[in-house]
C-alpha cells in the first residue's frame, strides 16, 4: 500500500529571477479540459506589476549593452533546455486544452521552432532597419535601430506557449527587457517556461511573467509612465482596446496588435531609429 502525500507544485510569479508569490497572497482557481481542479496560481497585483517594471528597467542598460551575438547565443541557449522540457511542457497543454499528446507536442514543437527563428535576428536587425544615409555636405549620416526600453505584453489566451513566446521573443531579442502576463486561462506552460529562464544565462530582469486577471492588470499595464511600449494581443474585446490605448496616451506609449504569425516587423515595432551625423576626416 502506497500512502504517500503528492508533493504539489506551487505556481508563483517570476520577477526579477525570483519566484515571488503576489505581494497581495491571492490566487485563482485554473481548471482542466475536463473542468476539474489543476492549480492556484498566483493572482498578481499591481503593486507585483510596479515590481516587474523596476526589474525590467533596472536590467535592460545591460541587456542593451550587450553584443547581438551574445544575445543570439543566451536565446538559443533557452531553446535546447526547452526541448529538455518539451514534454513537462505537452502535458501540461494537454491537461489544459484537451489536445492530444501529439497536437500538445505539436505546439510545444512549434513555440521552440519560434524561439529559435527570433533569436537569429538578433544579429541581423541592424542590417535590415539600419541604412547610410546620402548627405549633402562632408558628412557621413548613418541610421541605427535601437532597443525602446521596458516592454509589456499581454498574451493571448489560446495556446499558452506558443502564445508566451509569440509575446516575448521578439521584445527581447532587440534588447529591450519585459513584463508579461501570461493567459488566464492557460497558465503552467508560462511558469515551467520561467523556470528555463531562470536556469539559463538569461541576466536575472530581463524578462518577468505574472499570471492573473487581465481585466485587473491591463489598465495599469497601459498607465504605467515606466512602459515604453504595450503588446496588447491577448486583448480581444474593442472596448477593452480602446480604454487601454487612451490610458497608454499619457506617456505617449506605443500600442501595438499583431497577427499570430512571426515577423521581423514584430521586432522593429519596439525599436526606435537612432541617426548620427559623423564627419568625414581629412
Amino acid at each position: 500500500m502506497n500512502d504517500r502525500l503528492e508533493i504539489r507544485k506551487t505556481y508563483k510569479l517570476f520577477i526579477g529571477g525570483a519566484f515571488p508569490r503576489s505581494e497581495s497572497g491571492r490566487s485563482y482557481e485554473v481548471q482542466g479540459a475536463d473542468g476539474a481542479f489543476v492549480a492556484n496560481p498566483c493572482l498578481a497585483s499591481r503593486k507585483d506589476l510596479r515590481d516587474a517594471v523596476v526589474a525590467a528597467r533596472a536590467a535592460q542598460k545591460g541587456w542593451a549593452g550587450a553584443t547581438a551575438f551574445n544575445r543570439g547565443q543566451i536565446l538559443y541557449r533557452i531553446a535546447e533546455m526547452m526541448e529538455g522540457r518539451a514534454e513537462q511542457f505537452a502535458a501540461e497543454i494537454s491537461l489544459l486544452d484537451g489536445a492530444s499528446d501529439a497536437a500538445a507536442m505539436q505546439e510545444v514543437h512549434a513555440a521552440i521552432d519560434r524561439w529559435v527563428w527570433y533569436a537569429g535576428w538578433s544579429d541581423k536587425l541592424s542590417v535590415i532597419a539600419g541604412s547610410t544615409n546620402p548627405v549633402s555636405g562632408p558628412y557621413y549620416n548613418f541610421t541605427i535601430p535601437e532597443p525602446m526600453g521596458v516592454v509589456g505584453a499581454i498574451a493571448t489566451e489560446q495556446m499558452g506557449l506558443l502564445g508566451l513566446i509569440d509575446a516575448i521573443a521578439p521584445i527581447i531579442v532587440s534588447g529591450n527587457t519585459a513584463v508579461a502576463l501570461a493567459s488566464t486561462r492557460a497558465p503552467l506552460p508560462a511558469i515551467t517556461f520561467a523556470e528555463v529562464l531562470a536556469t539559463s544565462d538569461l541576466p536575472h530582469g530581463v524578462c518577468n511573467i505574472l499570471t492573473g486577471k487581465k481585466s485587473e492588470l491591463a489598465p495599469w499595464f497601459a498607465s504605467h509612465m515606466e512602459i515604453n511600449a504595450l503588446d496588447i494581443s491577448g486583448i480581444e474585446d474593442p472596448s477593452d482596446i480602446a480604454e487601454i490605448k487612451m490610458a497608454g496616451a499619457q506617456n505617449l506609449k506605443r500600442i501595438f496588435l499583431f497577427g499570430r504569425s512571426a515577423s521581423p516587423e514584430r521586432i522593429l515595432a519596439f525599436m526606435e531609429s537612432k541617426t548620427i551625423w559623423h564627419p568625414i576626416g581629412i
